[in-house]
């Protein structure tokens, strides 16, 4: 193999260009011409795509979002469209494709290795929801904005004897939910996996009032509902001053942590050694801090689950 490409695809992530510096220079590491994709997918059906050196990884590693762009396709779901991204690759001559995303991301991977042309997924979102590794790129950034912005409305909360509703990324999973509200303290926390039912939540910020309490916040995850709706439903109910803040896109931006640098370099690196070998339709992990790698068709089939664990002992804290 002389020759690969590595892309960006769906929602960016904090160390998504953490992961392209290791995979740029891992590659010439090893004496292989390496290409950026940019645009993602899009990019890859319309030809898009430049050579990389050291220089054009340099001064990244710190940087958020991802400097080879990310954008969606339907066009690249159909056939015709997976066929035209590997003419464009053949063009070039690229011979192997790293994919830096979530699910979504990968099933283009799985579609272009059944086609010949194999692909490794790195794990990059921040919502923490790809089966076989314990975390994905951008989830640990993420997760402490997250904890910054709840710190500082829970002193407006205190100062002003509100309950906020407080609604968090995550999609369909709710990890961000989850450990955002066990390190902040949350009073309760909504996720998709086990929500908690609204008679409870009502019930445990009554009994807080009971007890002298001033305060409350509850941690919302996305995919759970609005938190506007659930919102104006806490104060009809309960008769306190409620505040909603939904905190958006600011959970996706900003300079990677320690941790998603380091993993996104550890998995960027160990994607460029499996194309080496040959193999293809791989994804890459962390599970119980060594790198692995899964057949990341098993792994598409797999459900996301979360640490209960860790939802029991957050309403035992809350009590």
């Amino acid at each position: 193999m002389k020759k690969i490409g590595v892309l960006t695809s769906g929602g960016d992530a904090p160390g998504m260009n953490a992961a392209v510096r290791a995979v740029v220079r891992k590659a010439i590491y090893h004496e292989l011409e390496v290409y950026g994709v940019y645009n993602g997918y899009e990019g890859l059906m319309e030809g898009n795509i430049k050579r990389m050196e050291l220089g054009s990884v340099g001064d990244i590693i710190q940087r958020g979002g991802t400097i080879l762009y990310s954008a969606r396709s339907e066009e690249f779901k159909t056939d015709e469209g997976q066929q035209r991204a590997v003419e464009q690759m053949r063009k070039i001559g690229l011979e192997g494709l790293i994919v830096i995303g979530g699910d979504g991301s990968f099933r283009g991977a799985e579609k272009l290795t059944q086609k010949g042309f194999p692909c490794i997924g790195v794990p990059g979102t921040i919502d923490n929801d790809i089966p076989g590794t314990d975390y994905t790129i951008g989830f640990d950034t993420a997760l402490n904005t997250i904890v910054d912005a709840v710190d500082k409305i829970r002193d407006t909360a205190t100062s002003h004897e509100r309950t906020y509703v407080i609604e968090v990324m995550g999609r369909n999973a709710g990890d961000l939910a989850l450990w955002a509200g066990l390190a902040n303290g949350a009073e309760s926390i909504m996720i998709p996996e086990e929500t908690e039912t609204f008679e409870s939540v009502v019930a445990k910020l009554k009994r807080g009032q009971d007890r002298g309490k001033k305060h409350s916040i509850i941690i919302l995850a996305e995919g759970v509902g609005s938190a506007v709706d659930y919102g104006k439903r806490v104060e009809q109910e309960t008769s306190m001053e409620t505040r909603v803040t939904v905190l958006g896109h600011i959970q996706r931006g900003g300079s990677p942590s320690a941790y998603d640098r380091v993993l996104a370099s550890r998995l960027g690196a160990k994607a460029v050694d499996i194309l080496l070998t040959g193999a293809g339709g791989r994804m890459v992990g962390i599970q119980n801090n060594l790198v692995v790698d899964h057949d990341i068709s098993e792994v598409l089939k797999e459900k996301h689950t979360i640490n209960m664990n860790m939802y029991k002992l957050s309403n035992q804290l809350s009590i």
